[in-house]
């Protein structure tokens, strides 16, 4: 059954902590045909698929989107 909140974890930060952010799904679907998943403010956007494959989402210009981010479910 899939879950409707993640939380991203960014592995391209310090080696000390890790920054995490909680999305929920937006009942939209990527460019992949995944569910798309945004924090409250709708600036971090990721798609997210059943395999656990995230694609960070753009939301806005000038945006350079994280490359190594994980997604842990979360209970709904």
């Amino acid at each position: 059954m899939p879950t409707n909140r993640y939380e991203l974890v960014f592995q391209d930060g310090p080696e000390e902590g890790q920054d995490t952010v909680e999305v929920s799904d937006t009942g939209q679907k990527g460019p992949g045909g995944h569910p798309v998943y945004a924090d409250e403010t709708g600036i971090v956007r990721a798609e997210i698929s059943d395999q656990g494959e995230v694609r960070m989402l753009a939301s806005g210009g000038g945006q350079e989107p994280a490359h190594r981010v994980e997604a842990r479910p979360l209970p709904s």
